[in-house]
């Protein structure tokens, strides 16, 4: 292999880990300067790409770029219905369908980056652990500036959700959404690295006191700081989204069902009951407990409950969706467009519509939702392809992660808006990468068929 090619290669793959490390930073990159310098960014690794494969094109199949094949032609089509928007005016907002189109490409791009060159095992592994430290420096961060009492976000004084964990992002959902999709990577590589020998009581000391133990200590630090977000729905489609695939992956691994049982029970039993407890579970639990369906009058005054609007948002959203069915108003036109459509009873411009599916139907109508949902589809079928691996402990646990990751999220995604969010948004299709690479990546030390 060619010098310059190793080199442009290396250098591909440390600046993708810098930016995955950076873009929850800046406020989650939901600003125009940030979401425009990580597609500048990508742009930029893209193009290096290009020429390394120019000075050297490669002689060997990457079987992972083969499966993500369609996934890549979704995902394309989708940027080309976002610029038919454009050039056929049925955008309501050209400008934010044109900063949408560019972080869509970037998106697109990032998947094919990640699965061109996160193709190995150890650099799989090595993107993993990327996530996990980088959902472990948020949480930590975050918790520290919650319990000290410290008011500052990434270069910003906090003005929003004060007294709950944000991370470095504005809105306690958005840092919720981030910690789902890196505390399944966590969980992932800790049922990825077992071994197979039969299991012994004495192991669980090892699985807590060994070198596993740094995983479970950046999970517990990341459960805390779930908790403490407050996010309702954030808790609830990370725990689901625990229990359901996790059921599934003891079911079909009957070799190791008890010590797989134990390792996730213990992720509920330790991480929840025990830790959590002294970081504002009971807080949470009374926030669920009295959240409310309708709105209360007292004193003859109504009293608009958060979660009774953004139902009401969902209405009103549901009547501007029937207008344009099948062409929708344009990538990131929600703000401006949906505002005719509210009644007199909502008296706050909303963004977002708390619902990110209804959100992509206004906006990319049923033309461009369908290869989109068709790429998030097949991210699911390639992760529980790889947790049916019986004969590879390694892939049957990452396809554990990026299942549950995905899941969480898509739940999540039915009340708030992380897919809005840049970096949420490309963690998840980060995770879809990771999904396809479970299954086809290379390990160099084992035939591909074996392992």
């Amino acid at each position: 292999m060619p010098a310059k090619y190793s080199a442009i290669n290396r250098t591909v793959v440390v600046s993708l880990l810098l930016l995955l490390f950076w873009i929850p930073l800046p406020l989650g990159s939901n600003q125009d300067w940030s979401s425009a310098l990580f597609a500048a960014t990508v742009c930029l690794l893209g193009f290096l790409w290009a020429l390394s494969s120019l000075i050297t094109p490669s002689t060997s199949a990457n079987r992972a770029l083969r499966a993500a094949l369609p996934m890549i032609l979704l995902l394309t089509l989708t940027q080309c219905w976002v610029f038919i928007h454009l050039l056929a005016g049925l955008s309501t907002d050209s400008g934010e369908t044109f900063r949408h189109l560019i972080l869509g490409l970037g998106y697109t791009l990032l998947f094919v980056l990640v699965i061109t060159h996160f193709n190995t095992r150890n650099r799989l592994t090595l993107l993993i652990s990327l996530l996990i430290i980088s959902g472990t420096m948020q949480a930590f961060y975050g918790t520290y500036m919650t319990l000290s009492g410290s008011k500052w976000l990434f270069l910003n004084e906090e003005e929003f959700s004060k007294g709950v964990v944000t991370g470095t992002f504005v809105n306690r959902n958005s840092m919720a959404g981030y910690l789902e999709m890196t505390i399944a990577c966590g969980i992932g590589l800790l049922l990825a690295l077992r071994d197979k020998r039969p299991f012994r009581w004495r192991h669980i000391v090892e699985l807590l006191m060994g070198p596993k133990a740094k995983i479970r200590l950046a999970l517990v630090i990341m459960v805390i700081a779930m908790v403490m977000t407050r996010s309702r729905m954030g808790n609830t489609a990370f725990f689901s989204s625990l229990m359901m695939i996790g059921s599934l992956f003891i079911l079909i691994t009957r070799e190791h069902r008890l010590r797989n049982g134990l390792v996730l029970a213990s992720l509920i039993l330790i991480d929840v009951l025990v830790v959590s407890q002294y970081f504002g579970l009971e807080k949470l639990k009374d926030r669920i407990v009295g959240t409310q369906f309708e709105d209360q009058i007292v004193n003859g005054q109504v009293l608009h409950h958060e979660n009774v609007i953004r139902d009401d948002i969902n209405l009103y959203a549901l009547t501007q969706f029937k207008e344009r069915p099948w062409t929708g108003f344009g990538a990131g036109s929600f703000g401006t467009s949906f505002q005719k459509y509210v009644g007199e009873d909502i008296r706050t411009r909303f963004d977002h519509a708390h619902n990110d599916y209804l959100q992509f139907a206004i906006e990319f109508g049923l033309i461009g939702l369908l290869p989109l949902a068709a790429f998030v589809l097949l991210g699911f079928y390639h992760a529980f392809k790889a947790l049916w691996r019986r004969d590879s402990l390694y892939r049957s646990g990452v396809g554990f992660g990026a299942a549950m990751g995905m899941l969480s999220l898509m739940i999540h995604s039915s009340t708030d808006f992380n897919l809005q969010i840049p970096a949420n948004a490309a963690t998840f299709v980060i995770l879809c990468a990771i999904a396809v690479l479970a299954k086809y990546h290379i390990n160099p030390k084992i035939s591909y068929k074996q392992k």
